[in-house]
């Protein structure tokens, strides 16, 4: 079964260099280029994971987080070239699950993305007992 990505950046050719590094995981990629539409897609249709830049025009990665921690939990994986502890912890602030550096391996990348599945289809039977 893929694992639902759903992408926000503003940075096009990432979106395809990032189909390109994860092809034959078992990932659907599915992205967009701005904070607006990510959100609007996040509500109408919610993904296994987002993946986040922070730096984009408009509405920026850390107001996006924020805006899909009021109605989801969905996890939140930061991919931005910022590297500053600042950033990193502003970003987890707003509700960020993880913080990738860019560039990152594939395979850090593919091993992040499935341990925050993972992890939030354990959270229900962790409540349970």
């Amino acid at each position: 079964m893929a694992i639902e990505v759903l992408l926000i950046d503003d940075d096009p050719v990432l979106s395809v260099m990032l189909r390109m590094l994860l092809r034959g995981q078992d990932f659907q990629i599915q992205a967009f280029l701005t904070g607006e539409e990510g959100i609007r897609a996040c509500q109408s249709s919610p993904p296994d994971v987002v993946m986040l830049d922070l730096l984009m025009p408009g509405m920026d990665g850390w107001e996006v987080c924020k805006r899909i921690r009021d109605f989801s939990d969905v996890p939140i994986l930061i991919l931005s070239a910022l590297g500053s502890p600042g950033s990193v912890a502003r970003a987890l602030d707003a509700g960020a699950d993880d913080y990738l550096i860019k560039p990152v391996h594939a395979s850090l990348l593919s091993s992040r993305l499935r341990t925050l599945v993972r992890r939030r289809a354990l959270k229900p039977a962790e409540q349970v007992a």
